[in-house]
């Protein structure tokens, strides 16, 4: 079994920073790809961001691309999420995800219990 922890969310203005962490613990020799997904109220879950074992891929989704950046510690068992020019829009749940593949775009086998973002306008 492996453990996800999601910390850093907040409260921002508008065009503020943000940056979370996931710390994933127990059996993480079996993690291969993370991600990181976000549910706003209403709304159904959505893609963010994922990152390949090594780091050496990422792929973010057309609503962040530019302004968030995913990357990986292995040796801490961390992932971040650096969140730049946040907007209105981006204000959700933020879902940290672990998964034996090599990218995660929709299923995942381990799931954080997520973080709240509000961005103010």
């Amino acid at each position: 079994q492996v453990q996800l922890v999601e910390s850093g969310g907040g409260l921002v203005q508008a065009g503020g920073s943000l940056r979370l962490s996931c710390a994933a613990s127990g059996r993480t020799f079996s993690v291969s790809a993370m991600a990181w997904f976000r549910q706003a109220p209403g709304k159904e879950r959505e893609f963010v961001a994922t990152i390949s074992r090594t780091g050496g891929y990422t792929y973010y989704s057309d609503s962040v691309k530019g302004r968030f950046t995913l990357s990986r510690d292995n040796a801490k068992n961390t992932v971040w999420l650096q969140m730049n020019s946040l907007k209105p829009e981006d204000t959700a749940v933020y879902y940290c995800a672990a998964g034996a593949s090599y990218t995660i775009y929709k299923a995942a086998d381990y799931w954080g219990q997520g973080t709240q973002v509000t961005v103010s306008s």
